[in-house]
């Protein structure tokens, strides 16, 4: 089911699309921003499944995009680094820029811009590889390392930022889909940082994972923070609260309302946020 679809079934059941706004609420611009988005729209086919997003997404900082099911958080997500281009029937409007150069320009190639805005998936996947293997193919496609040392020492960094190293290090020719889930989720996290990304985007990162995976990805986010932007959807407004600086909720496709992420929580500004926060809807 398209997001599309679900944002008709979210009219639906609630009957609120009359207040969605026409102006979204709050910090859309940032000082010195990593990414801008400017007017963005998204259709899948005839069906608008975003409607008009404009926001910056700053340096070094973490974002939670939160909202029901259906509302255009993951689909906004995947504009970012263009992976709704995979989707034939999608099309995408407006623009999006990353440092200031418009990602959607017909010059752009989507390879390095993947590399530069890198995506951890709802569900771990590693490739079918070793767990070196995993880390190490990106740097060798995109020529990151010159040889086998600077490999290796690309491996044991990226594992090591992820908080992965010491428990894999004496079996890195082991299958990566060997590890346990949340082991498999740091991994592909890895496998995104091995390529020197400027933004990390993950996409519902822990919603198959147990607590304790969940509080160690968390604990990483954390320790990211002071090196990557990073951009996560959550359905779990607790792990919203605990990992990010600002907080984005969308609603039938549009971005309702954007601030500081205790502001969010405590002192909502739109009907709609605060519907969705004390659980009227959502």
């Amino acid at each position: 089911m398209t997001e599309a679809t679900m944002t008709n079934e979210v009219v639906e059941k609630t009957g609120v699309d009359r207040k969605v706004p026409d102006q979204t609420v709050g910090n859309v611009y940032v000082d010195e921003p990593r990414m801008t988005s400017r007017a963005v729209d998204v259709y899948y086919g005839d069906k608008q499944a975003i409607d008009g997003v404009t926001l910056d997404i700053g340096a070094q900082e973490v974002i939670s995009f939160i909202g029901p099911s259906g509302c255009g958080k993951s689909t906004f997500l995947r504009c970012l680094n263009r992976m709704n281009d995979t989707i034939d029937i999608c099309r995408v409007t407006g623009e999006i820029a990353l440092d200031g150069q418009n990602i959607y320009d017909p010059s752009i190639d989507v390879v390095p811009l993947r590399a530069r805005v890198g995506m951890v998936f709802q569900k771990p996947n590693p490739f079918p590889k070793s767990i070196y293997d995993n880390i190490a193919y990106g740097p060798r496609i995109h020529g990151l390392a010159t040889d086998k040392v600077d490999l290796d020492n690309i491996v044991e960094e990226s594992l090591t930022k992820a908080g992965l190293w010491e428990e894999v290090k004496d079996r890195l020719e082991q299958p990566g889909t060997g590890l346990s889930g949340g082991q498999q989720q740091r991994l592909c996290i890895a496998r995104a940082m091995a390529v020197s990304p400027e933004v990390i985007l993950m996409d519902e990162p822990c919603s198959a994972l147990d607590p304790i995976a969940t509080a160690k990805v968390e604990e990483l986010i954390h320790e990211l923070r002071e090196q990557y932007t990073i951009v996560i959807v959550t359905h779990s407004m607790q792990q919203a609260a605990r990992v990010s600086n600002r907080t984005a909720y969308f609603h039938l496709g549009k971005l309702v309302e954007v601030g500081e992420t205790k502001q969010i929580f405590t002192n909502p500004t739109h009907e709609l946020t605060q519907d969705y926060i004390t659980g009227r809807f959502g």
